[in-house]
């Protein structure tokens, strides 16, 4: 199965790139981590549920975080109270089974603050609560369904890939 999925992620990820890059209104490397986590939670049906789920969940709590972080401008020590103490949120969440994914949880957190602490202009209280494409709340979210989308495609593809190889018989001699 390595080789149709090497295609299908190969022809699907390039067609994924070439949109983003027409289009410059999404994160391809957020799109990438969605993708990855869609196989990582296993790449099938319920795969694409975690990881949607699980990966917006995190970008919702960083986001809030994010948006404690900017707004109340705290030095080093209350900064990172306020991240420990969403991480412990988000973990003690594992409890629901939609966000029972940890780790598919932290792909969405983290995603969120790398667009954040990589981007000054969106990491403003203005910015964080406007309907622009800079929202971190709207602009990751819509970056991770659109790599988890491509990953349930790439799967559904490379099974599709599978299903034409010929089957090797075996032979009662």
């Amino acid at each position: 199965m390595i080789i149709p999925l090497a295609i299908s992620v190969g022809l699907l990820g390039g067609v994924c790139t070439w949109l983003f890059l027409a289009t410059n209104a999404f994160l391809i490397w957020a799109a990438f981590v969605a993708w990855a986590c869609f196989y990582h939670s296993g790449g099938d049906a319920a795969a694409f549920r975690t990881t949607v789920v699980s990966n917006l969940f995190g970008v919702a709590v960083a986001w809030a975080a994010g948006l404690a972080l900017a707004t109340i401008a705290p030095g080093p020590a209350l900064g990172a109270t306020i991240v420990a103490a969403s991480i412990a949120i988000y973990i003690l969440a594992a409890y629901v089974p939609a966000f029972s994914s940890i780790p598919a949880v932290t792909y969405g957190y983290a995603c969120t603050f790398s667009f954040l602490t990589q981007n000054a202009d969106a990491f403003t209280p203005a910015v964080m609560l406007s309907a622009s494409g800079r929202n971190a709340l709207l602009l990751v979210p819509f970056s991770m369904i659109i790599g988890a989308c491509f990953a349930f495609a790439s799967a559904k593809f490379a099974a599709w890939i599978h299903g034409l190889s010929p089957k090797q018989s075996v032979s009662a001699s």
